[in-house]
Order: C-alpha cells, then structure tokens, then sequence
C-alpha cells in the first residue's frame, strides 16, 4: 500500500517541467537537459572530469557504473579515444546483473546479460592501451557478493554513475512490496549487495522497453550493490532520458519526505548528488490537464 497521499503526489506532478531546475522546495539538485543526445555528452564529458582529474593526482579513480542509460557509451568511449585518456588507474564497480528464476547468469546473447552489453558498448571501443585493465572491472555475480563488497569497502568510491527505475530504484533497489516484510528507511539506507527476486512493475516496466510487452522472456531475479555501496561515493550523478516511465519518481525525488516506496529519495541526504532528465523525461501529463478533477 502506498505510503504516498495522491493529493501530494497530485502535486508534485502537477509543477511545469521547466520549473524544477528552480523550484524552492526541491530536496535535490536538478538538472534539465533537452534530450538524450545532450544529456549523453555531458555524462561522458563529466565522468572524464573526474577521471583526468585523478590522473593528474596521481590517484585512483573507483565509480559505480550502471548498464545505462546507454547514450553516453559512444561519446565517452570517443573522448577516451581522442583525447588519449588513460584508464589504467580507473576501477569500475558494475551496479547489478539480471538473473533467471534459479538465480543463474544469463546466457551472453541475451539483451538483459549487461556483463555483455558493457563489454561490447563500454569496454571493446576503446583502444586496448588505454583501457581499463581486466582486473579491475569488477562484474557483480551471485557467487562474488562478499568480494565485491570488500572490494568496496578497502577505500572510498569517487562517483556512483546510474539511473533510476520507474519506483526510483537506484541500481536494483527496489521497492520492496512483500506485504509480510515491510522495511524502514533506515534498513534501506544500510541494504547491502544481495540476490533478490525483481518485482513485477519492474518486469513489466522492462517488458516494455525490450520484448515488446513480452514479461516471459524477463529475467526475474537480479544481483545488486545495496543502497550502503551507492551512497557511500563522494558524488551521485543519476541520469534518465527514458521519458514516462520515470516521470513521477523523478518528481516523488524532488519533492517526498524519505521512503522505502521510493529509494532514490534517500539522496536527499547525500552530500552531493544531482539528478538530469531529459525535458521529456521531466514533463508529467497532470501538469498538461488542469481539468482534470481528480477528487483530492
């Protein structure tokens, strides 16, 4: 049952897009972009900051990376080719991996194996000597959760890259709908990397974006770094241009008190998170229906 009045969440979806940015009760910094081929470049362009910034330090740079949104792959695998950046010093955490119903991996040729999805779009296009090495693109499985999360835990995460699902699930965080076990804010925030199953909005929401609607064919169980590891990175930097489907958790982010019906509502407390949309991922239809008498 949602935690959520509807008059509140009427709302929050009601405000104009192009208000957010600047919106005085926002409880995290927003950006607006106008599509996916801008928002793109300035994921690969911002990663890169960070990464060129690192090296001149001499340091290590450790990032969460998610399989997605997948309009920034080409132009950061570009900028890391034409500007020689070297990735030697850079160890990637990869954020979650779908599983099938035995809690298995999935065969490389299925669209939902992201190992492959990164392997081909992140990793293959950029030239071998600069590449991140092997050893430290760290692939998250069912049978290396407690390695990854020493992995982890050894130093401090400079940036957790991603999205956010249609609950606002931050990696595969999702919200958690079992009616016999509820969890708190605070169990949420702590969540670590485990195996769970994936809930059904979820696959429906995926269903819908690959399989033409076809649930059958999506995987149902997941792998995934907990909240405690997302948030644990000195910057968040979530990004979403997939429109409708992530309209109102994005203005739930905005807007909502903490909820375990919403994770990325817990940025709220980070030290430095922003979140980007694309304008069409940041209109909501209410907002174009004053009409509407929704009986609030």
């Amino acid at each position: 049952m949602s935690q959520l009045s509807k008059k509140s969440l009427y709302e929050w979806c009601k405000v104009p897009y192009d208000n957010l940015e600047s919106h005085p009760h926002k409880k995290i910094p927003f950006r607006l972009t106008s599509d996916s081929v801008s928002m793109g470049q300035l994921m690969a362009s911002e990663l890169l900051d960070v990464i060129e910034f690192n090296n001149s330090e001499g340091k290590e740079t450790r990032a969460i990376i998610p399989c997605g949104p997948s309009c920034w792959y080409e132009p950061f695998t570009n900028l890391v080719n034409k500007e020689k950046v070297n990735l030697e010093n850079v160890t990637v955490f990869h954020m979650d991996e779908c599983l099938d119903w035995e809690g298995h991996e999935l065969p490389k040729s299925h669209p939902y194996n992201f190992r492959s999805e990164m392997e081909k779009k992140f990793y293959d296009p950029v030239d071998p000597s600069l590449s991140v090495p092997e050893e430290k693109r760290v692939w998250l499985t069912a049978n290396n959760i407690e390695e990854v999360k020493q992995r982890i835990e050894v130093q401090p995460i400079d940036i957790t890259y991603g999205g956010w699902g249609q609950d606002g699930h931050v990696a595969y965080n999702q919200a958690r709908r079992q009616p016999f076990s509820a969890i708190t804010v605070e169990q949420l925030k702590n969540s670590s990397i485990r195996i769970q199953e994936n809930n059904a909005d979820t696959m429906i929401a995926l269903a819908q974006r690959t399989f033409g609607t076809a649930y059958q064919f999506v995987p149902p169980m997941s792998v995934t770094l907990g909240m405690k590891e997302c948030l644990s990175a000195k910057k968040i930097r979530l990004f979403s241009d997939t429109g409708a489907w992530k309209q109102t958790a994005l203005r739930v982010a905005l807007f909502s008190e903490l909820t375990p019906e919403y994770p990325i509502t817990l940025l709220q407390e980070h030290q430095d998170a922003l979140l980007t949309a694309t304008a069409e991922t940041a209109k909501h239809p209410v907002s174009l229906h004053p009409e509407w008498d929704l009986g609030f």
